[in-house]
């Protein structure tokens, strides 16, 4: 099994005519995922890579009802709009890849998401990918570079990093692991899909043993995930690396979302929450392996 995507995900790339478009769906298609159809207003009834174009998502799902996953490709500018077409027309994933929108953009999409029951990731997401089922995204950058990293298995990722979900994969993989489902949620200061419901989606995935994730200052995802294993709704291994342990307050990291505001969103504070809730968070990524084995381990004589 894998969340969110598998191999019966049947996509629409909105904004597919554009440069970035055409890359993600070859390399996606490359991947094994179906792309059955793009969406450029105004380019309807044209074709691009062989799929066809439609004005809307509306008139997409008319001719496809089995999409059910959306990649947002567009100008942050136009991401709202997107994005709040794709959920009305029912698409039930949708990944946003621009970055940095509007703070006021991001909560009305995530609020739609929520009313409409849809699962946003991103913005600013580099991808989600379920290794031998589908992607949706650009996770890998490169075919080649995916295929090394990227193993089937039994471990999921959450990252607010997309390289270093990349690496986490890597890391994993060296040590004999392979990837249930990996998740890019985004950096932005708002993400549509918090780590808690990853989660908790984590948690029901029979043929996930364990999560490894990437976290960095800003936000309270890190802690939120903390909330979730005290209270017994995440139950499986967490094994995390947090970023940003000497960023100053007021100093922001990289990501938009990325940002310590006196003592809120500190990666001192997220380390002590997650080791407060029982997860093992790393000082190095070459630790990733050792503490998943040990983990499973446990786990394992415990039950």
């Amino acid at each position: 099994m894998s969340i969110l995507i598998d191999e019966n995900t049947r996509i629409v790339v909105q904004g597919m005519t554009g440069r970035e478009g055409r890359l993600r769906t070859n390399l996606m298609r490359e991947a094994g995922a179906v792309v059955l159809a793009g969406v450029t207003p105004g380019r309807g009834g044209e074709t691009s890579l062989g799929i066809p174009v439609y004005d809307t998502v509306a008139a997409a799902k008319a001719q496809h009802p089995t999409l059910d996953a959306s990649l947002i490709v567009v100008p942050s500018a136009a991401a709202k709009d997107a994005a709040l077409e794709a959920i009305a027309a029912g698409i039930r994933v949708v990944c946003l890849m621009p970055e940095r929108l509007p703070h006021h953009d991001a909560m009305e999409i995530i609020a739609h998401a929520r009313r409409a029951g849809a699962i946003v990731i991103g913005p600013n997401s580099p991808g989600l990918l379920a290794p031998g089922k589908s992607i949706i995204g650009g996770l890998g950058g490169r075919i080649d570079m995916m295929r090394i990293a990227f193993r089937e298995g039994r471990i999921g990722i959450i990252s607010r990093s997309g390289g270093n979900t990349m690496t986490l994969a890597y890391y994993l993989m060296k040590s004999g692991f392979g990837i249930s489902t990996a998740i890019g949620v985004g950096g932005d200061a708002f993400i549509g899909t918090s780590w808690r419901t990853l989660l908790e989606l984590f948690e029901e995935d029979d043929e996930t043993d364990a999560v490894v994730c990437y976290g960095e200052i800003g936000g309270t995802n890190e802690e939120d995930a903390a909330a979730a294993i005290r209270e017994g709704a995440y139950t499986k291994p967490l094994v995390a690396l947090i970023a940003g342990k000497h960023t100053r307050p007021g100093m922001r990291f990289g990501h938009a979302g990325a940002i310590v505001s006196g003592e809120f969103g500190s990666a001192a504070g997220k380390i002590a929450a997650l080791r407060g809730a029982g997860a093992t968070v790393l000082d190095h990524l070459d630790e990733i392996g050792p503490a998943v084995t040990t983990a499973l381990a446990t786990r394992k004589s415990r039950q």
